[in-house]
């Protein structure tokens, strides 16, 4: 029988049958189950700019917690900050992730946010086809807002790292 569950990361509740949490993010099992899916919609789209990336970056950065290692954390913050700063395409900030991985392996500790993004993975799976792209563009930006108190760190090792 199925009860439902928040999601730590994003505060979901959502139905699940499984009461662990997921083994790579902060997140519920049926959280994970969305991420998934929408993963499969943005592989789908085999668009030049690779939206997934996008989908990559804020689902890891809304669901970081002490589980999470400080490289997927920086990861993702890098990303969020190239293309919400910086308008970067997904493409583009998945070839500054390759050259980030060339860099020291020493990463960068950020302090979690308190709060929680005002949209999750399941408003964009809500959102009609033809504007889910879009939609997966605000919610990036409203992961990347819930960081704010770590953006000027984020932007330093981002200059320090890639010189962007």
């Amino acid at each position: 029988m199925s009860k439902t569950m928040m999601c730590p990361g994003c505060g979901l509740m959502l139905p699940s049958a499984e009461e662990q949490l997921d083994d790579r993010y902060y997140a519920s099992a049926a959280c994970r189950q969305l991420y998934d899916e929408l993963s499969a919609y943005t592989l789908s789209l085999q668009d030049a700019d690779f939206l997934h990336q996008f989908a990559v970056d804020t689902y890891a950065a809304q669901h970081a917690g002490a589980v999470v290692k400080p490289i997927g954390i920086a990861f993702a913050l890098v990303g969020l900050y190239l293309a919400c700063e910086h308008h970067y395409t997904g493409r583009q900030v998945q070839k500054a992730h390759m050259l980030l991985a060339r860099t020291p392996k020493q990463w960068p500790r950020f302090r979690l946010p308190e709060a929680k993004a005002s949209l999750t993975v399941l408003d964009v799976l809500n959102t009609p086809e033809h504007e889910r792209n879009d939609m997966l563009r605000e919610w990036a930006k409203a992961v990347w807002s819930i960081w704010e108190s770590e953006h000027t760190r984020v932007a330093e090792f981002v200059q320090e790292r890639l010189h962007v």
